[in-house]
């Protein structure tokens, strides 16, 4: 019988521009916000490991030992320490490995902190350094990027299933709606159809980045860091952990596909993003109308309704509708990227799978701003999409 790990602290700095601050000082800030969470800031030593992710560090701060620099930062010697490096899967991978690790019996409470510090360099580089995930040779080398991968997925996407631009403005202004309540969040200001795609001007307001992906249907390249600790629940050391309210995680599941996109039979089929969710909802014991709300992987507009379809929440080509009918709203019927997503959230790719299940417990104890809480959620599911699909980790979380 599989212990039973639940989530008992949860930290998070302000996701924007941070260039202030060093990579391990942003950590260190949502790694001491968790432990006040907790209300162990006193007895932080029962802390048995630390697992930080992050993809950038070494390659655009300058910075490596990062985990140990951390764990000598916040005073929680002699804790085993270790980086997670999953593209922007790291957060998520980082939270499988603390899983697991509890799982074993190996430790009973672990620490999970990621962060990125992107914004130290300009967004050429920036684009260049994410690119650095591509297959050098058959890929990077012709100059692609993330957000070229993107629009042909995207333009594949609007021929088969008549997806259409403004369907997918109404994506980004939702989440830019939800993105405005939310305090952590890199952009909190609110759009309207009208001025990224009715309006006369909308076109130069919204120009496109990579066609026919626009401005408005990416996110913005972000600086900051979330935390999460862990402690099963059949540990001795849960009495520390009185002050909230335990979250379970109840399934998690992660799966790969082809790295490179060529070599897949259909470009539009999610393969790793399908499989993982059925590993989650197997260990969780669910099914997708279980899901109460979902923080789903929408680095551009259109892998929210991808995405939203391979885990089982619409048939393939009918997410849009979803989005016209407000279902997806927070008070719809299901609310997706209740923090403003990537899309308006901010997208620092170590902390964005952390970042993703601090929403969906911080929703489930029903502790979201005004305006941005969902009603009365049971379960929620996180999808941490690394790569354009080649490494995929899924969370499923709930209310013990």
């Amino acid at each position: 019988m599989m212990r039973k790990i639940t989530i008992v602290g949860i930290g998070h700095t302000v996701f924007g521009n941070l260039s202030d601050f060093d990579l391990v000082d942003i950590m260190s800030f949502a790694s001491a916000n968790a432990l006040d969470d907790a209300d162990i800031r006193k007895e932080r030593k029962i802390i048995e490991q630390v697992f930080v992710s992050n993809m950038g560090g070494g390659m655009i701060n300058h910075q490596a030992g990062i985990a140990s620099s951390l764990v000598s930062r916040i005073d929680l010697e002699p804790a085993m320490a270790e980086l997670v490096e999953n593209g922007p899967a790291s957060g998520s991978s980082a939270l499988k490995c603390a899983f697991m690790a509890i799982a074993s019996g190996m430790v009973d409470v672990v620490m999970v902190t990621g962060g990125e510090l992107m914004r130290t360099v300009t967004g050429w580089k920036g684009t260049d350094f994410v690119a650095s995930l591509l297959h050098p040779e058959v890929e990077y080398n012709y100059g692609l990027t993330l957000p070229a991968f993107a629009g042909m997925f995207t333009r594949m996407y609007m021929e088969r299933y008549g997806l259409t631009e403004r369907e997918l403005a109404m994506v980004a202004v939702k989440d830019h709606e939800n993105g405005a309540r939310n305090p952590y969040a890199h952009v909190r200001i609110p759009c309207t159809l009208e001025a990224i795609h009715d309006g006369e001007n909308a076109h130069v307001v919204n120009n496109y980045i990579a066609e026919p992906l626009r401005l408005y249907g990416m996110c913005p390249v972000s600086d900051g860091a979330a935390t999460l600790i862990l402690c099963a629940l059949d540990s001795p050391k849960m009495k520390y952990f009185k002050k909230k309210e335990p979250i379970l995680i109840s399934g998690i599941g992660a799966a790969t596909d082809t790295h490179c996109i060529h070599n897949r039979k259909d470009p539009l089929e999610l393969k790793a993003v399908r499989l993982s969710a059925e590993r989650a909802y197997e260990m969780a014991g669910l099914k997708p109308m279980d899901i109460s709300f979902a923080e789903l992987h929408d680095a551009f507009v259109i892998l929210e309704l991808v995405i939203s379809e391979e885990v089982g929440f619409f048939e393939r080509g009918k997410a849009k509708e979803a989005v016209e009918s407000g279902a997806t709203r927070i008070d719809g019927n299901l609310p997706i990227n209740t923090s403003g997503g990537l899309k308006s959230k901010g997208h620092p790719l170590g902390a964005t799978g952390v970042s993703q299940v601090f929403e969906l417990v911080k929703q489930l104890r029903g502790e979201a701003e005004e305006g941005r809480q969902v009603k009365d959620p049971k379960h929620g599911m996180a999808v941490n999409f690394g790569g354009f699909g080649n490494n995929v980790v899924t969370t499923i979380c709930s209310k013990e």
